[in-house]
């Protein structure tokens, strides 16, 4: 017989696929290889997303339907937010399931020979090491969790308080992936280093200490109110103007709401200011529809300030009810149909927004870098998430090349 044989689904956000590559290498070094269909692996691990209803029952689906995949004694294990969050709940729930590991608890075959097993040590996922990235481009996390009390938000119920990295292991993260370009990703990223005392004063010069490791060097998820001036200046100084600012709304009393600070024009003036220093800066941002309480004069500001400010990647998401959250005994529930209405009305709008941006792109010479054959990336987008630049096949990829922009298809891009 040969080596033992694991499948690794992940689900959700770019920090659960920093979590999926630890376990990859974990795994690895058990002696497990990877294969790409679930029904030849001895172990299927699915690293779940618990965010909202809509991502917790894709995780289930995904669950379920992985089970009835699997051949005849391999193993299933459900790990990620949804394991950690529900835990026997979600065990009792799921008999298909053989085991529910919650986060740093060993997924491998062979370490559990029955309930009456001793409890497997735990290990520290956020500081394991990862094998090089099979991409040229790479997730980072630099830190854990979350101190903020956002009213819609549950992450950190179950991911705990915010627990940056050291310095020193997330630039040795950064050689050992061999990427080109590494993306910086936390829940809260502009707070790095304020549960250890330093607050800004970290995630400045970790900026411009990963950018003399890499070509490219982005960042997601920046709370608007720790853009401070000097980290609008790392960013800048990096070559890579991408600001991916988590906005939520515009309305002032509704972001009162959330438990979040800021207003439509403190985030104008933000913009403009960063724009005034670089032109080509790109901006991305993400709102909640249908927030409790939210009124047709909020929807409108939030209308207005997206036609106004032509930010150019932007996803809308609809409010999902978190238990325990502060935003689950507010009143003022929006009706879902109605929800649905200022998302179509949001997204048509982006979307001409969007394509106008990229329309203004047609005969400019870019540099992008090449994911995979024919497909590669400026800076303007981040992987994943936004659009792509549909390239001539023959470009080498992890390369950077210059290539002219021949035309747009909605966020995508074409070129020659």
């Amino acid at each position: 017989m040969g080596d033992p044989t694991y499948h690794l689904v992940t689900l959700g956000c770019p920090k659960n696929q920093v979590d999926s590559d630890k376990l990859e290498g974990v795994l690895a070094a058990d002696g497990l290889s990877p294969v790409g269909e679930a029904g030849d692996a001895d172990l299927i691990v699915v690293n779940t997303c618990a965010f909202i209803e809509e991502a917790r029952q894709e995780s289930i689906d995904t669950v379920l339907a992985l089970a009835d995949e699997r051949r005849d004694g391999a193993r299933l294990v459900v790990t990620g937010c949804m394991a950690e969050r529900y835990g026997g709940d979600l065990e009792a729930a799921l008999p298909e399931v053989d085991r529910v590991a919650g986060f740093g608890v060993p997924v491998t075959l062979g370490r559990r020979s029955g309930a009456d097993a001793a409890p497997a040590p735990a290990f520290d996922l956020l500081n394991l090491p990862r094998p090089a990235s099979t991409r040229p481009w790479a997730y980072v996390k630099v830190a854990e969790g979350c101190d903020r009390s956002c009213g819609f938000c549950a992450i950190p119920s179950f991911r705990g308080p915010q627990r940056s990295r050291s310095v020193e292991s997330i630039l040795a993260e950064v050689e050992a992936l061999e990427a080109r370009e590494v993306v910086l990703v936390a829940q809260d990223l502009a707070s790095f280093g304020r549960d250890q005392g330093v607050g800004e004063r970290a995630i400045v010069p970790l900026v411009a200490q990963v950018a003399e490791r890499v070509d490219r060097v982005r960042l997601l998820y920046l709370y608007p109110s720790d853009l401070t001036d000097s980290l609008v200046e790392a960013v800048l100084a990096t070559g890579v103007p991408y600001f991916d600012l988590s906005l939520q709304h515009v309305s002032r009393p509704l972001l009162r709401r959330m438990r979040r600070w800021g207003d439509g024009d403190r985030f104008r003036e933000r913009i403009a200011a960063i724009r005034s220093a670089e032109p080509e800066a790109v901006f991305r941002s993400n709102f909640i529809v249908g927030y409790p309480g939210e009124t047709e004069e909020d929807h409108d500001a939030l209308l207005t300030f997206v036609e106004e400010v032509g930010v150019d990647w932007c996803g809308f998401f609809a409010y999902s009810e978190e238990a325990d959250t502060y935003a689950a005994g507010l009143d003022g529930t929006v009706p879902a149909g109605l929800v649905a209405e200022r998302l179509a009305e949001l997204g048509e709008l982006q979307d001409g927004i969007t394509a106008r941006r990229r329309d203004e792109l047609i005969g400019c010479e870019v540099e992008v870098l090449v994911d995979e054959p024919g497909v590669g990336r400026t800076w303007r987008e981040a992987p994943e998430i936004d659009g792509v630049v549909m390239v001539p096949e023959v470009l080498p990829v992890r390369g950077f090349h210059s290539v002219t922009v021949t035309g747009a298809l909605g966020p995508d891009l074409e070129a020659a």
